[in-house]
């Protein structure tokens, strides 16, 4: 059995660890900033931020499990994570030049309170930026994943991560502007998911991660092989060979007023 942040590393880690320095440039991290991380996860995020010379990073996440493996990864004294909510952040009003949040706002129920507290710690003229991934048409492994899945299973698609919210364009955009941030910028951020084999695709979903990956550990076996059929007919015409697939991310940035 994988663990929960092993899990997470095979499935979306290393297209998070892509994305990370994209978005880190999109939110004008620059050098000295003093950076908030919040929804830290495995430390994809904070890394890449820590990256840049002189800048100092806390990263919060509410998974024990995933602050101690972002703690393993250590990145030196400027990386600092700690056990937190993002709805209740146990740190001081205006503590940082920049608050960011990676591939985590659309799933909290109350997105709008964890904004709030971004705002709260992050200093007036500093930033406020989140990314969160393009379930509707952006992401092409899910996509595929939930087409061949509704196709078996109708109810599946109650499951289908395209449901979700703050992940179609101009959804952020609207709730940072709704908050009172100023200076809003929405645009979207795209690389590829390159595969080594179907298999490469296929074994990450058992690992339980996800809407996905929880889905498909409910099915039954012949169930799972007959949607991982489907997928390799789909995806590499049942041979064993390379193919890639897109990823796009929304992203938002505004200005504490």
């Amino acid at each position: 059995m994988f663990s929960e942040s092993d899990g997470y590393e095979r499935f979306m880690g290393r297209w998070s660890r892509r994305l990370a320095p994209l978005f880190v440039d999109f939110a004008g991290v620059a050098e000295g900033d003093r950076i908030l991380d919040v929804g830290c996860g495995t430390g994809a995020l904070a890394f890449a931020a820590a990256a840049i010379t002189g800048v100092e990073v806390v990263g919060v996440d509410r998974s024990p499990e995933f602050v101690q493996a972002a703690q393993r990864a250590g990145d030196g004294e400027r990386v600092d994570f700690q056990v937190a909510d993002a709805t209740a952040l146990p740190l001081p009003d205006d503590g940082f030049d920049r608050t960011l949040s990676m591939l985590m706002l659309n799933f909290l129920p109350d997105a709008a309170a964890a904004v709030r507290e971004m705002e709260r710690v992050t200093r007036a003229n500093g930033v406020v930026a989140v990314a969160v991934w393009d379930y509707g048409d952006g992401m092409e492994m899910l996509r595929a994943f939930w087409d061949e899945a509704v196709a078996l299973d109708p109810s599946a698609d109650t499951n289908d991560e395209r449901h979700m919210p703050l992940c179609r364009r101009g959804e952020l955009s609207n709730l940072w502007r709704d908050v009172g941030m100023g200076e809003v910028e929405e645009d979207a951020l795209a690389l590829p998911m390159e595969f080594g084999s179907f298999d490469d695709y296929w074994r990450p979903f058992l690992a339980g991660q996800g809407p996905a990956g929880a889905y498909a550990s409910t099915m039954t076996e012949s169930d799972r092989t007959r949607l991982r059929e489907r997928l390799s007919d789909r995806l590499t015409g049942g041979s064993d060979t390379t193919f890639t697939m897109s990823a796009r991310a929304w992203v938002v940035r505004g200005t504490i007023t």
